[in-house]
């Protein structure tokens, strides 16, 4: 079964060949033989209630030594012709990506499969969400007030600040009661009190790993990547310089999928990513979750191949 499939992501000229999980779902997407498109998130538009883009049909070799990717020629074409739409556009998560989660929504009323859910990516923050399962998540506050902040510091003595709209570490800060800059760290990061931010218990388990645990529609893959911070950073983040390590999951990291799995996968969510440090999920990725193409490198795993079939699948159902 040839598929035509969109795929609404970032520019593809800044993504890194060797590890970008986007290529690799465009790459595997190829490999089944399917027609992928390739749309920038500013490129999609609506005519009343009909949603078009302009882009441009891709293929790529991520095993080229140069021109690893061909672009055809750009045209506007209707988001309906899309059997299955990949939504990989990276946070921030402002107005500009709201509006394209409702452009896509228009799309799926038409009758195209978007992966993940355009509503369950609005209704899912990637670091609120932890709340929703208080037994797999470290203890944590979500505040603008810097009273209610510093009282939960004082608390837990070290603790994660953090923004609730960005990815790859940035505005990640490991503060104590006493750090000296902890008063501009919290005006700066919660816009002097405007902008609620997360506090959340610092887990020195870091030091074995911030894990990357992937869900496909609701279900683990056995392997998790765990990322290795630089000495004397706090942030594992691959973004931020850190290096991955596959692993097995262990019984706990199976427990926590198995608890959040089936809750994400009833909303929508085909392609998860859990943050989990030592017992705890931390993050609960959903934008566009990394770390497939490293895990499969380690492993004799086709992951994103199996993603792949699981919406084939779903498709064949409808029909």
């Amino acid at each position: 079964m040839t598929l035509t499939i969109g795929v609404v992501m970032d520019n593809i000229h800044h993504l890194k060949r060797d590890k970008d999980t986007t290529l690799g779902l465009i790459q595997a997407a190829q490999t089944r033989g399917h027609r992928v498109i390739y749309f920038e998130p500013q490129a999609l538009l609506a005519k009343s209630a009909e949603v078009w883009g302009w882009g441009q049909t891709v293929t790529v070799d991520l095993k080229a030594d140069e021109q690893w990717y061909r672009l055809g020629d750009p045209q506007c074409y209707p988001l309906r012709d899309c059997a299955i739409i990949l939504m990989r556009q990276d946070p921030p998560f402002t107005v500009d990506y709201l509006h394209v989660t409702y452009l896509l929504e228009l799309a799926e009323q038409q009758g195209v499969l978007v992966a993940n859910k355009p509503q369950a990516v609005r209704d899912i923050n990637e670091k609120v969400s932890c709340a929703w399962f208080p037994e797999c998540s470290p203890p944590s506050l979500i505040s603008a007030q810097a009273k209610d902040l510093r009282d939960f510091i004082e608390t837990e003595q070290v603790v994660i600040v953090k923004p609730l709209d960005a990815m790859g570490g940035q505005g990640i800060f490991k503060v104590t009661p006493m750090d000296p800059n902890l008063t501009m760290i919290l005006e700066t990061l919660t816009h002097q009190g405007k902008r609620q931010i997360m506090a959340q218990r610092f887990l020195p388990e870091i030091a074995n790993g911030d894990k990357r645990i992937i869900l496909i529609n609701g279900e683990p893959i056995p392997y998790a990547l765990a990322r290795m911070a630089k000495p004397g950073e706090v942030r594992a983040n691959l973004a931020a310089g850190g290096t991955g390590i596959a692993q097995p999951l262990s019984v706990r990291d199976k427990w926590l999928a198995n608890q959040v799995g089936p809750v994400l996968a009833k909303r929508g969510l085909w392609l998860v990513g859990l943050d989990v440090i030592g017992d705890y999920i931390t993050e609960i990725n959903v934008t566009s979750p990394t770390g497939i193409r490293e895990i499969e490198k380690a492993y004799t795993i086709d992951i994103a191949g199996q993603f792949w079939r699981t919406l084939e699948h779903t498709l064949s159902k409808r029909q």
